[in-house]
């Protein structure tokens, strides 16, 4: 052996480092340094500096507000753009031409929304405690002492937050927080006027021919003749060229009519008889279980059938249901013959055409 394999670890040089200084051999390479010292920041030490910065939160809760203001000012008084760019649209350089309504909506709102989050971390970085803890690992499942010391920091941190203590900054961000909804609340104005009582009401009224669908001619009584079926709509409409008149749609959906003629002595409602004229009797052709047009007549049994989920109607009973989903009878409307022979209505029908909704109770 040679005395190099006998030299002993005490007699081993030290480990040097790159500059020749001396290495310190510790028993844990990877020991936990620990956290730095803790460096109160000036908020902590000088209560001006502390209010300073709450005067400087609230300003930015204060701006939310402002800009979800003038969301709704901008929502209210901008006119949206036409489409063609000739109305509504301004230059915004490096843009270039953008809606006014879309971009001064865009700009409030996002204002609004990072004047609430700047607010926020300006709140937690200058006046909430910035104490570091460190959180020994533990089980999942929290032992009593362990709840007990959330809860507990919990208090603790609301109270070192100052919410409670500093009013200036807790009731601007309550009224940044209950302003920014309104934002959502006002573009429910988008989804449309209204309804009123246009559920309720159609296009006939007291002393409207009743015109054939099929001809765009007024109808007379020996234009229907016992057990036909004649659709009908109201006078002023072209069931030819539609497009013409924007309103077209809307009005053949609650006004389309159908005329059916049976003998007046198979007719089983006294009342519905009485809104007829000499057999003929006029009900709407929407269905009242979703809507669709009803067109399919048994001529034997004065029967209408809805194609869409077969729901039966009896013409010779009041338009009653006998079969199927829908909740209500076919609405009836009144009818009579003017001085010049034509079927004319006297008014409209005597209950809301089609489904049921929310106000209709039968």
């Amino acid at each position: 052996m040679t005395s190099q394999d006998n030299m002993s670890e005490e007699h081993l040089p030290e480990a040097t480092g790159h500059h020749g200084g001396a290495v310190a051999v510790h028993d844990d390479p990877f020991a936990d340094p620990g956290l730095p010292p803790h460096e109160h920041r000036r908020t902590d030490i000088d209560e001006r500096a502390a209010r300073r910065a709450e005067r400087q939160v609230a300003s930015w809760f204060v701006l939310s507000m402002i800009a979800t203001i003038g969301f709704i000012a901008s929502y209210v008084a901008i006119k949206p753009s036409n489409g063609n760019g000739t109305t509504g649209v301004i230059f915004i350089f490096p843009i270039g031409h953008v809606s006014a309504l879309n971009f001064a909506l865009g700009t409030t709102l996002g204002v609004s929304l990072f004047a609430i989050g700047a607010g926020a971390v300006h709140w937690a970085r200058t006046l909430m405690s910035d104490e570091e803890h460190i959180a020994e690992r533990h089980p999942i499942e929290s032992t009593p002492e362990v709840r007990a010391q959330v809860f507990s920091d919990f208090r603790t941190g609301a109270a070192e937050s100052g919410f409670g203590r500093r009013k200036l900054i807790r009731n601007t961000m309550i009224g940044a927080m209950a302003l920014v909804p309104l934002s959502a609340i006002i573009l429910f104005r988008d989804l449309g006027p209204l309804p009123g009582n246009k559920l309720e009401v159609t296009d006939w009224s007291a002393g409207k021919l009743l015109m054939n669908m099929n001809t765009n001619t007024p109808l007379k009584p020996s234009d229907i003749e016992v057990g036909s079926l004649t659709f009908a709509m109201p006078p002023g409409l072209d069931p030819d060229n539609p497009t013409a008149d924007p309103d077209f749609q809307e009005v053949i959906a609650t006004s389309a009519l159908m005329l059916v003629r049976m003998q007046p002595s198979d007719i089983k409602d006294a009342k519905s008889a009485s809104w007829g004229y000499d057999g003929v009797l006029a009900f709407s052709k929407i269905c009242t279980h979703v809507g669709c047009p009803i067109s399919l007549y048994e001529q034997q049994t004065h029967h209408v059938l809805c194609p869409c989920h077969q729901s039966t109607f009896d013409l010779s009973d009041g338009g009653r249901v006998i079969f199927g989903p829908a909740g209500h009878p076919l609405p009836q409307l009144r009818i009579s013959v003017n001085a010049d022979g034509y079927f004319e209505a006297l008014g409209d029908f005597n209950v809301p055409v089609g489904p049921g909704f929310w106000e209709r109770s039968a």
